[in-house]
């Protein structure tokens, strides 16, 4: 009944590719060459739905400069994807919201392409193939996290066989989640996500917790709950740089801190218990094997590694145990186990 009443709030459909309004919005932090041809890109859409661009400045060193036929918004200070898109959706007016990353790359049909394999899902996540620039795709259809995927993650032994459909099933990538193909997974990686602006806001939108990382799955888990499922639409594509401009080590912090934001909020200091202790198992792991490495003569220094490891696990998290904003629609903190992804295994 609850999700009835949910649902029947939506915008009624179908949902039609040329009555439909939609908000594209982007976060950016600094003006990259990418973010323009990006917005000129959206601009000269061929048979796309009424739309609207909205730029959202996450404080970025050099202002975006405002230009014709563009909402933006200027955030006083860098709040993290999340609460970017929180912003921007304050002042959109599309039924629909399509959150981009600004270094994408599309093509002429993209919006249109992507309405049109949304409406028969509609009220529903949908997000794109994800090309990489060298033309491949990247795993971004996911079951919800478990602690033990993570784990598998983390072990470096394991590098070797990261390109095998064995290591993508171990750390949660939905192997169904094809270019060409059409799937509902559990959840969608944040590079293109487009969302029925109603559902967004009565979910509370994102959790503003998450500064980097993790942010998506934590909004698709809520609006799952609803009803509403994730859908990979892989007849359509755009293709990302990813994280180029960022450091790999503080990539890997922002990921492992929202990773125990999400098990905290979602399990509980028992999900934050398994999941520290799951990595630092792994990390035991990995400084044998690097010690053997070590002793065979290979340039690595495994106690280094073993300690920036054990640093990344232990480290006082900007987590929910750190006193941050809480979201209205923040669940409990221990969940029933029944609900999808919520095991700690």
């Amino acid at each position: 009944a609850e999700h009835e009443a949910f649902v029947a709030d939506l915008p009624e459909g179908p949902y039609d590719v040329v009555a439909l309004g939609a908000s594209v919005f982007l976060r950016i932090e600094s003006a990259h060459p990418e973010t323009r041809e990006l917005i000129a890109a959206l601009r000269s859409q061929q048979g796309a739905p009424e739309t609207e661009i909205v730029v959202v400045d996450d404080a970025s060193p050099e202002p975006f400069a405002q230009v014709a036929d563009l909402t933006l918004v200027t955030r006083p200070s860098n709040g993290g994807f999340g609460s970017a898109v929180n912003s921007g959706a304050e002042v959109a007016r599309g039924e629909l919201l399509l959150v981009l990353n600004s270094d994408l790359s599309i093509g002429p049909t993209f919006l249109a392409d992507l309405v049109s394999a949304a409406a028969p899902w509609l009220p529903a996540v949908v997000g794109p193939a994800i090309l990489h620039p060298d033309g491949t795709p990247a795993w971004t259809g996911r079951r919800f996290p478990r602690t033990s995927q993570q784990a598998v993650e983390w072990l470096s032994v394991l590098a070797r066989f990261r390109d095998t459909r064995a290591w993508h099933r171990a750390v949660g990538h939905d192997l169904a989640a094809v270019p060409g193909a059409t799937v509902v997974v559990d959840w969608l990686v944040g590079a293109a996500l487009l969302i029925p602006a109603a559902a967004f806001a009565e979910v509370g939108g994102f959790d503003e917790r998450f500064h980097m990382n993790a942010e998506e799955v934590d909004l698709q888990r809520r609006l799952r709950e609803r009803g509403l499922p994730a859908v990979y639409a892989g007849q359509v594509h755009a293709v990302h740089e990813g994280g180029g401009s960022s450091d790999p080590a503080l990539r890997r912090r922002w990921l492992t801190t929202a990773r125990t934001t999400y098990a905290r909020k979602w399990n509980g200091t028992g999900g934050v218990a398994r999941l520290r202790t799951a990595l630092s198992a792994a990390t035991a792991v990995n400084l044998a094997v690097n010690t053997a490495r070590a002793v065979a003569g290979r340039e690595i220094h495994p106690w280094e590694v073993a300690r920036e490891e054990w640093n990344l696990i232990w480290q006082p998290g900007t987590d929910l145990a750190s006193g941050r904003a809480s979201n209205p629609t923040q669940p409990p903190a221990s969940p029933p186990a029944t609900r999808p992804g919520s095991g700690g295994r």
